[in-house]
């Protein structure tokens, strides 16, 4: 006697969108450029000095890269040196910010979130993917929640196998 099982994809079958948050991630290279170089004695920046940096440094080098300006140093940084470097990083760069690694993080996924077509997802069930190869910040996270709340049926955290719910409109 022959037993013929079906087997039910139920996750196909139910209606779920996933959205994976690494479709937004920017893979280009990542610096973070220290302006503690810069400084005199490491202490405060000296403006005849960082001017002649700013002139004969070869900004090319910055060429479609990520990146994040810090002072590692508790110096006196006067806020236009941060703006001189943004200036002739952006011409090269994809992307220029003040912080750390994270922060630029935060801010490449802000902007890639941004370009989402919200009508593809309205009154739609979605879950947003919890794992992956990469490291997605939380404020990515938050940040396609504050997007998609809106205009979606419901919001789901994890695996479409395996979710827990974010936000359920109310109907």
């Amino acid at each position: 006697m022959e037993i013929q099982e079906n087997i039910i994809n139920k996750v196909a079958n139910s209606g779920l969108i996933t959205l994976n948050l690494e479709d937004f991630y920017h893979k280009g290279e990542r610096v973070l450029y220290d302006i503690v170089d810069n400084l005199f004695h490491g202490l405060m920046l000296k403006e005849k000095d960082f001017r002649e940096f700013i002139k004969n440094h070869d900004w090319a080098q910055y060429q479609d890269k990520n990146i994040a300006i810090i002072c590692s140093a508790d110096a006196i940084v006067p806020t236009w040196a941060y703006m001189l470097l943004a200036n002739r990083m952006k011409p090269y760069a994809n992307e220029v910010v003040f912080g750390g690694l994270d922060t630029l993080e935060a801010v490449l996924f802000s902007k890639a979130l941004a370009k989402i077509n919200l009508q593809d997802y309205a009154n739609e069930r979605v879950v947003v993917k919890g794992c992956g190869d990469l490291e997605i910040p939380v404020s990515a996270y938050v940040e396609v929640t504050n997007l998609l709340t809106p205009v979606v049926k419901s919001i789901m955290f994890g695996e479409p196998c395996s979710t827990v719910p974010v936000y359920k409109r109310k109907d």
